[in-house]
């Protein structure tokens, strides 16, 4: 197969003539999710076209922490050293109270005996993004299309036609099954008629970058670091070069008013006070939601990712909910394609991601974000009393940390059917 396709003419004189492909997976969506699934069956000589709207892979702010059995997974993929070179491992992250500084650190090698990383990395997303599409780009089995939109897709019992547009330029591709990894605003999802049940939280996530050195001048402050403050609360997860702080504003003032440099500025001043302003390298408000699907298949028709589920940031576990994804389709998919296994084998995929998704991912995600936002000091000081033992009993943090780690919830996936 070809490699990475530029876009058609974006203007063309005369109404194009819609060419065939044929392939025998076709993954709407190139981001880290995609990629991963892609490069995973090509190894397999399987035959996978990617389509990704996007003319490049962005570098945005996006997620940023691998926990240990990610790294662990990907590992097969030989990209886990060139991660861990671009990255900032963490062997602790904490909660704690600003400004007084009294915390609970969870101290991630007592997870030793339970994988070959126990730390968290610290890596924006789209490094590992790079690097699977830099394999990707070195097989005959995958074809990686940049600047190209899924426009539908249908089910035709024996394959999955597949309309594509790039440039102005229609095409049809056919595949023997489709997957989408595009993301929370899903095309393939919409194409499978899915639901996107669940709901929108109230506020509004403010995430910075900036160079200053909180570690210099918080006593203890981990690389993740998640924080309460006087009627609010803030997080700071550091990557190389940079710390990236999350902020959450006052929910009764318009969200274009606390976006400003000065407001910007006031927030981290909160954090640390400084005679000069700070230096705000990059921002970004988003939403947080929590929404599921009913069931990741549909016939021939797959979601993952972001398509498949959303949940709060808090705990670092959607990018690496989706990797577990593509590792699980990646195997099930390959049973049927390479090794004669009956189309039953697929349902294994639904059956072992979407609970864990559900009753771990979403609901711990959920719980985390609670806790974090809850406003009375007293509370407060109870859960960090409850936390802190937790951390001093050897036994209680390995389990804690096993769960939080997402390390219970993939042996729990291994176990259904």
């Amino acid at each position: 197969m070809s490699h990475a396709i530029p876009p058609a003419d974006a203007s063309p004189k005369m109404p194009a003539k819609i060419t065939c492909t044929e392939t025998d997976v076709l993954i709407g969506g190139g981001g880290p999710v995609g990629l991963c699934l892609a490069l995973l069956l090509a190894e397999q000589q399987i035959d996978v076209t990617v389509i990704e709207q996007e003319s490049e892979i962005v570098r945005d702010l996006r997620a940023s922490t691998f926990h240990p059995p990610t790294l662990d997974m990907l590992e097969q993929l030989s990209v886990t050293q060139r991660l861990i070179a671009r990255g900032l491992p963490c062997p602790t992250w904490q909660i704690r109270l600003h400004p007084g500084g009294e915390r609970a650190v969870f101290d991630l090698s007592v997870l030793k005996d339970d994988t070959r990383h126990p730390y968290r990395l610290q890596c924006e997303q789209w490094k590992l993004s790079e690097a699977l599409l830099e394999m990707l780009n070195g097989s005959r089995h995958a074809d990686v299309r940049f600047s190209t939109t899924v426009v539908s897709a249908s089910d035709r019992d024996d394959r999955v036609e597949v309309e594509i547009e790039a440039g102005g330029a229609p095409e049809r591709l056919r595949a023997r099954y489709l997957v989408g990894c595009d993301g929370a605003r899903s095309t393939i999802r919409a194409c499978m008629d899915l639901p996107f049940e669940g709901l929108t939280y109230p506020e509004t996530t403010l995430l910075v970058t900036t160079q200053f050195p909180f570690e210099d001048h918080l006593e203890g402050l981990s690389n993740v670091s998640y924080c309460w403050k006087a009627n609010g609360n803030f997080s700071l997860l550091k990557v190389p070069g940079r710390w990236r702080v999350s902020v959450y504003p006052d929910e009764n003032a318009p969200i274009e008013d606390q976006m400003t440099p000065d407001a910007l500025n006031a927030s981290l001043q909160d954090i640390v006070a400084r005679a000069v302003p700070y230096q705000i390298a990059e921002q970004r408000p988003y939403r947080v939601h929590m929404r599921m699907v009913p069931q990741y298949r549909k016939g021939r028709m797959f979601v993952a990712g972001d398509a498949a589920h959303l949940n709060t940031p808090a705990g670092g576990m959607g990018l690496n909910g989706g990797i577990h994804d593509a590792f699980e389709l990646a195997s099930a998919l390959t049973d049927v394609l390479r090794n004669a296994a009956p189309d039953t084998r697929l349902d294994a995929y639904d059956a072992r991601r979407r609970p864990i998704a559900r009753d771990d991912t979403l609901a711990q995600a959920d719980r985390n974000r609670a806790r974090m936002r809850e406003r009375d000091p007293e509370r407060r000081r109870a859960l960090l009393r409850d936390l802190q033992a937790t951390t001093m009993d050897r036994g209680k943090l390995r389990s804690y940390l096993r769960r939080s780690s997402m390390i219970d919830g993939l042996a729990r996936a291994a176990a259904l059917t």
